[in-house]
């Protein structure tokens, strides 16, 4: 889908512009046209590759989704909910899609097909609302969906507030560092050019590259700057995200929190979405494409083949060498007893709070590390900087003696 910049009137002659999605600007002039409304325009809105990759925020999107299952539950019709959400809404970009999903389906295309056509949108969602228009159970499928993301909200939630300190820590130490060698440093070597005395290798060492970087420090940050776009972009493309996810898994101590985390989403995805009334296998490609790990996602795909062919779903994971045992055979008994979605959710709540325990043990002792680094480089460029200074004081002392 492309986003196109749309000019056009309603009945009373109001005059507005839009930001919508559709595969064709005829497609979209016409559904315009269609639904009564007057089209002056419709241009390519510009952007990367013409395909927005923008992503729908998680709890702007789940305050829309409890304000539309009240609404429905009250008796107000889909599209009415729709329209009367849609002026609320705060975010300009969310607000257009809103509008989008509810001229679609002014014009007969059902709930799901409408969102899925807006970019950024979960695919869960859409296969959720698919499921529950299928079965007729639209609220009560848009009632297991918002339970299942208040959950993930509020797990992200906890892991990025573990995350602050740790990374105001390192953000205060760059700043020290940055500060001493660009300002503090190049003051010293000033102070020991006039004095014109012999200097230790060590302080001559540091005062250069105090120098060096007083005088670079605009292509130093050019070139931060330069290689963190590029490896922006390239994270962008298919084989730049198996890269991350790569050096993402294989991280020390990291990497297997990372994976544990993904298991557990893919867990508890794979659970509200066989509630739902989904079947095994359109569940597992929905939940595949729903997690970030691309390890985990190709594992995923790699063991629907196999339960296409008829083997159970805990052999076909396992067999993938990627979901760790103990998830495996947890699926294994939910299969045999006949309660998967249910032992899914038990796999899912165990590898959370496997993470949350595994991450902040993690920190613990990232922090001191931190810490620990910190004050060894500040003593090395400390004793560099006054070894001079105390030289001379000795030198003068034992004159005076």
């Amino acid at each position: 889908m492309a986003e196109f910049v749309i000019k056009l009137a309603d009945e009373r002659g109001r005059v507005m512009e839009q930001v919508q999605t559709a595969s064709t600007a005829d497609e979209l002039r016409a559904r315009f046209s269609h639904a009564g409304y007057h089209v002056f325009s419709v241009k390519a809105r510009s952007g990367l590759g013409g395909v927005s990759r923008r992503k729908v925020k998680l709890e702007p999107f789940l305050i829309f989704n409890q304000q539309f299952l009240t609404l429905i539950r009250a008796g107000l019709p889909i599209l009415g909910s729709l329209q009367m959400l849609t002026k609320i809404q705060k975010s300009a970009y969310f607000q257009s899609q809103l509008d989008d999903v509810a001229n679609r389906v002014k014009t007969g295309e059902s709930l799901s097909s409408a969102f899925e056509a807006q970019t950024g949108v979960p695919i869960m969602y859409t296969t959720t609302l698919l499921a529950g228009e299928r079965s007729g159970n639209l609220q009560e499928v848009l009632e297991r969906y918002i339970g299942f993301q208040r959950v993930s909200l509020t797990f992200r939630k906890k892991l990025t507030a573990s995350l602050i300190y740790p990374g105001l820590l390192l953000t205060i130490v760059s700043a020290l560092l940055v500060f001493m060698f660009t300002v503090v440093i190049p003051q010293f070597a000033e102070l020991y050019d006039q004095m014109g005395s012999k200097l230790p290798a060590m302080t001559l060492g540091l005062l250069s590259f105090g120098k060096w970087t007083q005088h670079n420090i605009l292509w130093i940050a050019l070139s931060v700057l330069i290689v963190a776009v590029v490896l922006w972009r390239f994270s962008l493309t298919e084989r730049g995200r198996d890269t991350v996810d790569a050096v993402r898994v294989k991280m020390p101590i990291f990497g297997k929190i990372w994976l544990k985390y993904q298991v557990a989403l893919f867990s508890r995805t794979l659970s509200t979405l066989l509630t739902g009334g989904l079947p095994l296998v359109p569940s597992l490609e929905t939940a595949a494409r729903s997690i970030s790990s691309r390890r985990v996602s190709k594992a995923v795909t790699t063991g629907i083949v196999s339960v296409r062919e008829g083997k159970n779903l805990a052999d076909s994971l396992s067999n993938t060498g990627v979901f760790p045992s103990l998830a495996t055979e947890m699926i294994s008994v939910g299969e045999q007893t006949g309660a998967l979605p249910q032992m899914l959710n038990s796999v899912a709540e165990f590898f959370e709070e496997d993470v949350a325990t595994a991450l902040t043990a993690a920190l613990s002792l990232i922090e001191p590390a931190i810490l620990i680094v910190m004050g060894v480089v500040v003593v090395f460029i400390l004793i560099s900087l006054y070894l001079p200074i105390f030289s001379l004081g000795s030198v003068a002392g034992g004159g005076q003696g």
